[in-house]
């Protein structure tokens, strides 16, 4: 990891690079958003997976890792929790199975919000779960070379926007999320997702980025570097001006998550999951007031 004196030479290089359009999407954000900043620790949101541990894909990015962070659905321990992430591991197509449980979903939602996280559902299983929806989080893969590298997938662009329009027919809030650099650390199909979302009228889009985590296929990728990462943020700004974007929890730990987290408050990015120390007082040198919230991104 850089030192502090070189993360601060680096912050300099990246800020100066392009200087024109950081100011642009500085005005885009002063223009469309008020001047706040919302931070959130999801602490009252409980992780509930409705296959355990179990997920057919096993994705290069992931490999179970991160199903084994959630709670069953068979013992969910979600006493007094105003809200829940409903998810799963995918069968072979790429679905998670949002309508086993039903019965364990309909008990535990008395009271609480509902995220699901759904993959690539049919219409007729997601009439089914509708009654226990607040919110779907939705990834989006810009090319067919992610979707298969990652997941083993053979599908498109076109085939994940199908399925979130389809999605949005029938629920207010559904929320897309990308994420930067998820082909092993490499960018590639990560402005088309921008592209399609720029006519879709989106209301907010969770910007993730690639964490390469231990036992999964990309260990040992490096995530994409600051200023790919920068240069995506101001890209989502100005091409999405009226968007509530957010920085998502999935992004790497130390310092590099202390640069990229001042890189997304300086190129307007309106929330932030999980800040870095440094947030706040990035936040407050720009004249941002901060809300901070306690549950979901997605049920903001």
């Amino acid at each position: 990891m850089p030192t502090n004196d070189r993360q601060a030479t680096l912050l300099a290089e990246i800020l100066g690079r392009t200087a024109d359009k950081w100011a642009h999407a500085w005005q885009i954000r002063k223009t469309y958003h008020p001047s706040t900043i919302r931070f959130d620790r999801p602490i009252n949101t409980v992780p509930i997976s409705l296959t355990g541990t179990a997920c057919a894909l096993n994705c290069a990015h992931c490999g179970r890792h991160y199903l084994r962070h959630m709670h069953p659905i068979w013992d969910p321990r979600a006493d007094g929790a105003p809200s829940l992430l409903i998810s799963g591991g995918c069968d072979r197509q790429g679905r998670v199975p949002i309508t086993s449980h039903l019965e364990q979903v309909a008990a535990l939602r008395q009271g609480r919000r509902l995220n699901w996280h759904v993959g690539f559902t049919d219409e007729q299983d997601l009439l089914k779960i509708l009654p226990y929806v607040d919110a779907i989080s939705f990834d989006i893969i810009g090319d067919a070379e992610t979707a298969r590298e990652v997941y083993g997938l053979d599908v498109s662009l076109d085939d994940y926007l199908r399925t979130f329009d389809m999605l949005r027919q029938h629920v207010d809030k559904v929320i897309p999320h990308l994420t930067i650099g998820l082909r092993g650390g490499r960018i590639s199909g990560e402005r088309a997702v921008l592209h399609a979302l720029q006519t879709r009228d989106i209301e907010r889009l969770i910007l993730l980025i690639l964490i390469p985590t231990p036992g999964t296929a990309f260990a040992n990728c490096s995530p994409p570097s600051p200023e790919e990462v920068a240069d995506l943020f101001l890209d989502a700004r100005i091409m999405l001006p009226k968007t509530s974007l957010y920085l998502g929890c999935m992004r790497p730990h130390g310092q590099y998550r202390h640069l990229v987290d001042e890189l997304a408050i300086r190129a307007g990015l309106n929330a932030i999951v999980n800040p870095a120390h440094n947030a706040q007082r990035v936040a407050k040198e720009l004249g941002l007031k901060i809300i901070w919230g306690e549950e979901c991104c997605a049920l903001d």
